[in-house]
């Protein structure tokens, strides 16, 4: 079976083109290089910076690995950088061209986590082997946690979902639940980079033909589990707080504000305050695993960057 990596691709709207295959294109682009060995996704949030959720996606789906070429040293940057500390992003390079001097850039990464990251050259050949050099993902199987980012109708297939194999193993014939609705669905086939497959695991891209939801009913960010296999509900508990230092906006008791798990963001209202730990009441039920991170963001319109106001984790 192929090697397979996925990671963000950020800082450039044109790096993509010349590092694979233009693939699924929305507000974030997916770019496949494959061979006989080795599929390789790379994920570009091209709608961000207008759309900040843009850039969390991609950096979601990279699986915490991240290219981030820097052509210039800009506001956007600095958004980026933040988000990736904030995110806990620690696998990553920074494709730099031979004229910029890194300097500057290394004091603005200093304390963050991407001062560890490694600095490569900015050319599609030197980055490619640098990220096909990495290994795959691995990890305690688990239960199956399959987060979806796109959905379509194919004619004569039905309604095919697309996502990555974070947790566990999918199988051709599974019934699983869509978090965090309670629709229960069947997986009638599954592909892996276009590949027939009977099952795929950690770390893997699938596309899933699925029996008994539409296509127009599946969002991103909704879940494929097993029915117990995570907790849903309106009210979430986050310990371990941790603000943002950089962020101009307020989030504090009565403040609004949005949350992001994972792939999915909702409105919420910060209802409670207690020391490091916070109580939000969202706009609609979300679906988590307790321990997760989840970010507090300002999707507000105001302006202000950057967009995150700090992170905790569910309870």
């Amino acid at each position: 079976m192929p090697k397979s990596l996925t990671c963000a691709l950020l800082g450039s709207k044109t790096l993509g083109g010349e590092l694979g295959k233009k693939g699924t294109s929305t507000d974030i682009t997916l770019y496949n290089h494959s061979t006989e060995a080795l599929n390789v996704s790379y994920v570009e949030p091209t709608q961000f910076p207008e759309k900040y959720p843009s850039l969390l996606n991609a950096i979601h789906m990279g699986g915490g690995r991240v290219v981030l070429a820097v052509e210039a040293i800009t506001k956007d940057l600095g958004e980026i950088v933040v988000t990736l500390d904030m995110m806990g992003a620690k696998d990553g390079l920074i494709a730099v061209p031979e004229t910029l001097g890194k300097e500057d850039l290394q004091r603005m990464l200093k304390g963050t986590i991407l001062e560890h990251y490694e600095f490569v050259s900015l050319d599609p050949k030197a980055i490619r082997q640098k990220v096909e050099a990495w290994p795959e993902k691995t990890g305690d199987e688990g239960s199956l946690l399959l987060p979806l980012d796109h959905a379509f109708p194919v004619r004569g297939v039905g309604t095919v979902a697309l996502g990555l194999v974070e947790r566990g193993r999918v199988k051709a014939h599974d019934r699983l639940r869509l978090f965090p609705t309670d629709t229960m669905v069947e997986v009638r086939s599954l592909q892996v980079h276009d590949v027939d497959m009977t099952e795929a695991g950690i770390g893997q891209r699938v596309g899933l033909a699925l029996k008994g939801v539409e296509a127009d009913e599946i969002r991103r960010g909704q879940v494929l589990a097993p029915p117990d296999g995570l907790k849903t509900g309106d009210l979430l508990q986050l310990r371990g707080y941790t603000p943002c230092k950089f962020f101009k906006g307020k989030a504090g008791e009565g403040d609004k504000v949005h949350v992001s798990l994972g792939l999915d963001d909702a409105p919420a209202k910060i209802t409670t305050v207690d020391g490091s730990n916070l109580t939000l009441t969202l706009s609609r039920p979300m679906a988590w695993t307790p321990g997760d991170r989840a970010l507090v963001v300002d999707l507000s319109g105001s302006g202000n960057r950057p967009r995150v106001a700090g992170f905790g984790t569910s309870d």
